[in-house]
């Protein structure tokens, strides 16, 4: 995971997210993009006005200790407008994840915003495999609050720091 040249050749395609936090649904997108794509940069997006449950730094992390056995990805993160970063980047394909029809319009959307933006960008959507499906983040989230089983939607590894995180923040607000 080594810092990727953008002047370098090849096929780099950016996969943008919150990661809040990595799920199987993100693990199964970056080893199917890094399948397509020579190298795929990981990006965290950096959003003050979205609340995250983990910073930026902690689910860059975590990322690194899923997303390890991929040899031909970087993980960031960036601040601002995804296609501004990827003409920074020389990027021209983002990848994004279909889960299911309801996800279309808003990534209609966005892919649209982002070419006027950046006329040289397309974006490039997965499905996820069928037992990534209907998973999200916001859901991982919620089934950890209400102490529900994390196995069949995160590696254990972030089963745990999960578990740590809302631990802390119960204690915090005792």
């Amino acid at each position: 995971m080594s810092e990727v040249d953008p002047g370098a050749s090849g096929r780099v395609a950016l996969y943008p997210g919150s990661f809040d936090p990595p799920t199987y649904g993100h693990i199964d997108l970056m080893e199917r993009a890094a399948n397509l794509f020579d190298r795929v940069i990981v990006a965290v997006a950096r959003n003050n006005a979205k609340a995250s449950l983990f910073s930026v730094e902690e689910r860059i992390d975590m990322i690194r200790l899923v997303a390890g056995h991929i040899p031909n990805i970087e993980i960031t993160a960036f601040e601002g407008l995804t296609a501004e970063y990827a003409q920074q980047r020389g990027v021209r394909a983002l990848v994004r994840g279909l889960r299911a029809i309801s996800d279309f319009e808003y990534e209609l959307s966005m892919a649209i915003t982002n070419q006027k933006l950046n006329p040289d960008i397309d974006t490039v959507c997965l499905m996820p495999s069928e037992r990534c499906q209907f998973l999200s983040s916001r859901v991982v989230r919620d089934v950890a609050r209400f102490g529900g089983e994390l196995h069949h939607f995160v590696p254990d590894v972030i089963a745990e720091r999960l578990r740590s995180k809302l631990e802390l923040q119960q204690g915090a607000s005792h």
